[in-house]
């Protein structure tokens, strides 16, 4: 039987009618009969899960008023828990335990959520399809034959089949909100120095960030409420104030001028894609929203840019494991032949080319606040296509083939380049297969986008429907 929402979870407990212990024994129970044919945990720590969730009740019963009381979660297998390992999804790394828990776990172990472990990813966060020959392919819940997406491939899974109601990834071009619109869920890529990376290993220092995974906004608002905020242990982390965002949700829409950048994100679009995503600016007009077009200059240099700057990045991180350029042999060997080659390809971008990378950030992130400037936030697809098939390398769009990496990730990384909050909500479905919509918001304006999704999913119906039930 799927978990139940957060909220309602929490209030259940909160309220001693039901015991942390009991929801976590049916989370635990689910997933241990899920594992076999769906591998989205590395590490399901049943053990520690129960005792945390035995803490819990104690707490409760001394009168403690926790927010995410015997809410079950788990993280994407590079964010740190203590005594557990954090491989990263590969097998370079199957003996790294960690010492400490990520400031994320702390802040929600102390808001009374309980981790359940660690969860399956695309290795080292550097692929978009969750497939992995160290750990298991991740399959899409909607399809078993099809992708779930990557790189929080895990993430995703693990929320959509319901063992828990909310989940953390990492996006560094889209891993959490392409995961999310190919699964049918809520994924939130907070605005860079929103949330403490502190804990978690890096694939780009200056692109990545971690967020929530869930069915609702509503869901995803109350735990970035308890995750967000300045941590010292992270100096990229802000000081601005964080606002509770769950009691932000339910202002009107009315007015709001949501920006719609035609040109590029909406070009090279599947019919089913297409048609979700203009019933869904429909949609947000009937509830009171003026749409605007408006165009984001400088998207082609922005995707070369990234690339420099995410390959220089990850193979500095990864560094010690590959060896002096050009090699291929001790631990380097031990990478997926798909993440070798990309790390080790970033040993020759040059110093030039990943500061004239960084150079062009500042200058483009100066035209899009001018862009900003005119709107509230942006609506876009998410992804230009649904889940395809495992080993399947291109797609079919505007009648020509296009990379799947292109296709896949083009809208969502201008975002993590820029450092603007973005995120995905279900809009429609291609026969059983979701799509997602893409909201991005102004710097830390995460408010806003989560409260366009949550009266967006007030008037709709996509969030819940569930894997395996026909929607005919």
């Amino acid at each position: 039987m799927p978990q139940p929402g957060c909220l309602e979870i929490a209030s259940a407990v909160q309220t001693h009618q039901r015991t942390a212990r009991e929801v976590t024994d049916e989370a635990i129970e689910l997933a241990e009969r899920l594992q076999a044919v769906q591998p989205s945990f590395i590490t399901l720590a049943a053990d520690r899960a129960r005792r945390q969730a035995e803490q819990v009740d104690r707490k409760l019963a001394d009168g403690a008023r926790l927010p995410l009381a015997g809410v079950p979660f788990a993280v994407k297998d590079l964010i740190d828990v203590a005594g557990l390992p954090t491989t990263c999804g590969s097998r370079v790394f199957a003996k790294a335990v960690a010492e400490t828990d990520a400031t994320v776990v702390e802040r929600l172990g102390a808001a009374g959520a309980v981790l359940l472990g660690k969860l399956n990813l695309h290795e080292c966060a550097f692929g978009f399809t969750g497939e992995n020959a160290h750990y298991g392919n991740v399959k899409n819940p909607w399809d078993a034959t099809r992708v779930a997406g990557g790189s929080s491939s895990g993430s995703a899974a693990a929320v959509a089949h319901g063992i828990c109601p909310f989940t953390l990834g990492s996006d560094t071009g889209g891993s959490i909100r392409l995961p999310a619109a190919l699964c049918g869920l809520v994924g939130l890529k907070p605005a860079y120095g929103r949330v403490s990376r502190a804990g978690g290993v890096p694939l780009s220092w200056t692109m990545d960030h971690v967020g929530p995974l869930a069915r609702t906004a509503a869901e995803t608002a109350l735990v970035l409420s308890v995750m967000a905020g300045r941590d010292e242990a992270d100096e990229s982390t802000s000081r601005r104030a964080v606002p509770d965002y769950a009691q932000r949700l339910d202002g009107t829409i009315e007015g709001l001028r949501i920006g719609v950048p035609r040109r590029w994100f909406f070009e090279d679009l599947s019919d089913e894609v297409a048609e979700a995503v203009e019933a869904a600016l429909v949609r947000l007009k009937e509830l009171g929203a003026a749409t605007v077009d408006v165009e984001l200059p400088y998207l082609p240099e922005v995707v070369a840019a990234h690339r420099a700057i995410i390959f220089a990045e990850a193979s500095s991180y990864y560094q010690p494991y590959l060896g002096p350029p050009g090699s291929s042999g001790g631990e380097a060997a031990d990478f997926g032949a798909d993440i070798r080659p990309l790390l080790l390809a970033g040993q020759f971008i040059s110093a030039v080319d990943y500061l004239k990378a960084q150079r062009a950030r500042r200058v483009i992130r100066s035209a899009w606040t001018k862009v900003f400037a005119g709107v509230d936030c942006l609506a876009t697809p998410t992804s230009p296509v649904v889940a395809t098939r495992f080993g399947q390398q291109t797609a079919s769009l505007s009648g020509k083939e296009k990379p799947l990496v292109r296709a896949y990730l083009d809208l969502t990384l201008p975002f993590n380049f820029s450092g603007h909050p973005a995120l995905s909500v279900p809009c429609g479905f291609a026969g059983n297969l979701p799509i997602g919509l893409q909201l991005v918001g102004r710097p830390f304006a995460e408010a806003t986008i989560l409260g366009v999704a949550h009266q967006y999913q007030q008037a709709t119906d996509w969030h819940t429907r569930r894997p395996g039930v026909s929607q005919s």
